[in-house]
Order: C-alpha cells, then sequence, then structure tokens
C-alpha cells in the first residue's frame, strides 16, 4: 500500500535515549481528522518501521488512528551495531519511555492507547505491559514470539556452548538458525524487498543477541497468566516462526476477560505484509473491527467517568 500524502502525514524524528544512543523514530497521522486513537509499533527481529511497518501504519491511518513507531538499538535507522541487541530489558525501556511520552502529550491524553507487536515485537509489547499494567487500552499482537518454535532454536547442547562463549565473542554472527525471511514470508516478492531493503538485518543471529532472544521468550512464555489488558492474537496456523501453541496458551490463561485468538488457516508467520492480499484483508478487517469496538467501548467509558465526576461537582456545589 502506498502513502497517501493526501489523506497521511508522515514524519520522522531521531532521539536520544538514556544511553546516548540515537534512536529512530516515525509517525503516519491523519491529515484531515482528530485521530480516534494512538497506536504504538513494536517490530519484529531484524527489521524496521519506516519500510517494513509502512502499509500496517497507513491501513491504519485510513481507519482514523495515529501510529507511531521506533527503530530498536541496532536495527533500522537507530545507532548501534546491525542486528545486536546488548539487553533486551533496554529495547523495553527505549519503546516504553517513547510511547508514554507520546501518551503524556496534553492533546493525547484522553486518546485511546493500543500497543501492536509483530512476532518478537509481540514480546516486547508483553513486557512494556509489564511494566505499566493499567496504562494501555490494549494491544494487538501478530504472530508473538511469546517461545520461539523448536524448529527455530539450536540443539540444548549447542545453546549451552554459546552461552560460555558468548563471554568473549558477544557479537559474533555464529548461531546457527534457518532463514527467517524465507519461513515467514509466503510472497517471494515481499521476501525480495525485505533481502534489497538496507535497514533489515540479514545475517545470522549475533551470540548475545540470540540469547538475549531465547531469554526473553522463556521469561515470557512463564508469565503468560500476567496478561491483564484486552488483546486479540492473529496467529497463521502454518507459522514456523514462532510456536502457536503458546499464542492458544496465552489465550487461555491470561487473567482478563476481553481476549480474541484469530487462527487463520494456510497462512504463515508474516501476515501484516507477507501474505497474499486476499489473506491481508482478511487481517487487516478482523484488526480495524476490534479497534473500532475498543474505540466504542472506551467512549462509553469516558462517558460515564464524565457524567460521574459532573454529577461529583454539581452535589459538591449544593453542599457549599
Amino acid at each position: 500500500m502506498e502513502l497517501d500524502n493526501r489523506s497521511v502525514q508522515y514524519d520522522e524524528e531521531y532521539i536520544l535515549n538514556s544511553r546516548g544512543l540515537k534512536l529512530f523514530t516515525c509517525k503516519w497521522i491523519p491529515v484531515n481528522e482528530e485521530p480516534k486513537g494512538l497506536i504504538f509499533i513494536c517490530h519484529g527481529y531484524a527489521l524496521e518501521c519506516s519500510i517494513t511497518m509502512s502499509s500496517t501504519a497507513n491501513r491504519l491511518v485510513k481507519a482514523g488512528f495515529a501510529v507511531y513507531g521506533i527503530d530498536y538499538e541496532g536495527h533500522g535507522k537507530s545507532s548501534g551495531l546491525q542486528g545486536y541487541i546488548s539487553s533486551f530489558n533496554n529495547v523495553v525501556d527505549d519503546c516504553s519511555n517513547f510511547f508514554t511520552q507520546i501518551c503524556e502529550k496534553k492533546e493525547n491524553k484522553r486518546k485511546m492507547r493500543i500497543l501492536l507487536g509483530e512476532s518478537l515485537g509481540g514480546a516486547v509489547l508483553l513486557l512494556i505491559h509489564r511494566k505499566m499494567p493499567d496504562y494501555w487500552d490494549g494491544a494487538i499482537l501478530a504472530a508473538p514470539m511469546c517461545k520461539i518454535a523448536d524448529e527455530m532454536k539450536p540443539h540444548p547442547l549447542v545453546i549451552n556452548v554459546l552461552k560460555k562463549l558468548c563471554n568473549f565473542i558477544p557479537t559474533w554472527r555464529i548461531i546457527p538458525s534457518p532463514d527467517v525471511i524465507d519461513t515467514g514470508c509466503k510472497l517471494p516478492e515481499i521476501r525480495a524487498q525485505i533481502r534489497a531493503n538496507p535497514y533489515c538485518y540479514k545475517g545470522r543471529p549475533r551470540l548475545n543477541t540470540g540469547l538475549e532472544l531465547l531469554n526473553m521468550s522463556i521469561e515470557v512464555e512463564q508469565r503468560l497468566n500476567k496478561v491483564s489488558l484486552p488483546f486479540i492474537i492473529l496467529q497463521g496456523e502454518d507459522d514456523k516462526v514462532t510456536d502457536k501453541t503458546v499464542s492458544q496458551q496465552l489465550y487461555d490463561v491470561a487473567s482478563n476477560s476481553d481476549k480474541t485468538l484469530k487462527l487463520y488457516p494456510g497462512m504463515w508467520h508474516g501476515l501484516l505484509y507477507g501474505e497474499t492480499p486476499e489473506n491481508t484483508e482478511i487481517v487487516f478487517s478482523d484488526i480495524i473491527d476490534w479497534l473500532n469496538q475498543r474505540f466504542e467501548l472506551r467512549n462509553s467509558r469516558l462517558e460515564r467517568e464524565l457524567k460521574h465526576q459532573n454529577d461529583e461537582i454539581f452535589i459538591s456545589k449544593d453542599i457549599f
């Protein structure tokens, strides 16, 4: 989907994080209407926001929402060694700090706040939620990396050796793994686009990055029952990258009652941009329907809260 400059305003900005790294951020804003809500993108491993997630953002803006993205340390247009994550906690903190800064602007304080995470971004999203459990109004989890599929993980003996090597060569690209582009995207032309994108990392996972991802997925999987915000999970039944049984587990054990799980027969890992046009339309129809339901529910709640506040003001005036 091409950027429509008449209805979508796109802007880029670099920010400085607490560790002195320059991080790339971007936003897509509706031009002729006030956004119904704010959506914050957490992208997948080795990817970035401004190009790979552009079609997703444009669809959401056309549905009436403002969309914000940030490239993680070592990803996309942000600073750091390409493909290298020093600490997954740093990634979560960077995203959380940027997203909440946007939310706390005066013009945004009463707007709906939604997190959207794809693959690795799904794990980032859940850890952002854990930092501030009551802050977010909902989450869209597209093939979330709550657990790395067994087919994608090295043998346990190999993992033990790699952990020891990480003390000496943390940035080396030596973790054996299948090609995520081939296993994640169904359409050959989308694979070619990702390979041609200079901001997408295409080498083997760096040693520390791989171990951080593994430890993160174990941590997330062990605390799925702590997830308390409304969410929708989107999962292709032929996904070979993330484990769809854990998406089912998240749906089953999450502590909230407002939750939805969509399983798509025949679809792969890259649901937001790697599928056929027909399948992509199905996925985004489900996303936008869910968002509109959240918007209507939140408006009803805000109206009740405002009425309650006004009633209290009138009562206090009558008393005094």
